[in-house]
């Protein structure tokens, strides 16, 4: 691994867990986060290893996005970008949020690693960019069509990435997540019912039938998966679909996993209709079949990571609840 890694989004969910692994290795790590979502209890770990610079920016205004880096002089080898958008139903409500978040971040990323001689790029994609296609999804599957702004944009990015490696770029590794879960969740499934389990309701409401059915990983695996890439993939351009080895889990079984946890006295009331929100893919399957040929394999199903993670943020709640 490099000496001096960029990392956007390092305060989120994800981009927190990666910091620490980054750290472990003995990388230099410089964060950036707007701190939207991302929480700077998140980066405890990282800020104690004596080895982390956190910057407070916002990557979508071009000019406080190089002054800030600009400040630390220090010559990147590596930009892994995770910064974007990470609520798909807010994106479907107003298309600016994805627009901003999740495409310029992007963009101007690009923008600062053309100025700054920086050649190496790995990128947090998704597999929303497919859309709500019936069939297995490969990554050389097409055309790709989302239904979501979110997906739109991350598809979007991945094609500038695509340019910018024709042009100055050097390497590229791309990385379509799956549903990830785990601790310090800022959004997802898990977190939103719990969230509705803390205002104390008469019955917990589900959206949709609860027959959505999608693979979940868990955030310790993809971690693991994407160095995994990162150290194995030899492409000039690489790209990958990462997940578990299964068809996921229904939504239905995600609830009632919650309720055993949280609140077992309580019945689920289901809103009806096949997706949870506009924009949302209800049913998928996902090869992860070239990542199995590169080397990688996950240790755990879907069903086995939901109750991992229902039980780690259910802790992570009730810590929050005494503190």
């Amino acid at each position: 691994m490099p000496e001096n890694v960029l990392l956007t989004g390092a305060a989120g969910f994800i981009g927190s867990h990666l910091a620490d692994s980054l750290l472990e290795r003995g990388c230099a790590v410089t964060g950036i986060d707007n701190f939207v979502r991302g929480r700077r209890e998140n980066l405890k770990p990282a800020l104690q290893s004596g080895n982390f610079r956190l910057i407070d920016a916002d990557l979508a205004d071009l000019n406080a996005y190089r002054s800030a880096l600009a400040q630390g002089k220090t010559q990147f080898h590596e930009v892994w970008h995770l910064a974007a958008n990470s609520d798909i139903a807010a994106g479907v409500k107003d298309p600016s949020v994805d627009h901003r978040d999740t495409f310029l971040t992007t963009f101007n990323t690009l923008q600062i690693m053309r100025e700054f001689g920086i050649g190496r790029i790995a990128f947090a994609s998704t597999s929303a960019i497919y859309g709500n296609l019936p069939s297995l999804l490969t990554e050389d599957i097409g055309p790709l069509f989302p239904i979501s702004n979110y997906g739109a944009m991350k598809l979007a990015s991945e094609a500038c990435i695509s340019a910018a490696l024709e042009s100055f770029l050097e390497r590229v590794w791309i990385f379509r997540f799956p549903n990830v879960i785990g601790p310090r969740a800022t959004h997802g499934i898990i977190y939103d019912l719990l969230g509705k389990l803390a205002g104390k309701p008469d019955a917990l409401e589900v959206l949709g039938n609860g027959l959505q059915q999608k693979p979940y990983l868990h955030v310790s695996e993809l971690i693991d998966a994407m160095l995994f890439i990162r150290d194995n993939a030899p492409e000039r351009l690489n790209f990958f679909n990462i997940g578990p080895n299964d068809e996921g889990v229904r939504v239905r079984f995600i609830a009632e996993t919650v309720l055993r946890q949280a609140a077992p006295h309580l019945a689920i009331h289901y809103t009806g209709g096949d997706k949870g929100w506009t924009g949302d893919v209800p049913r998928f399957s996902y090869s992860v079949d070239k990542l199995a040929r590169l080397g990688w394999k996950p240790s755990f199903g879907s069903a086995q990571t939901v109750e991992r993670a229902v039980a780690e943020i259910y802790q992570e709640f009730l810590d929050r609840c005494k503190s």
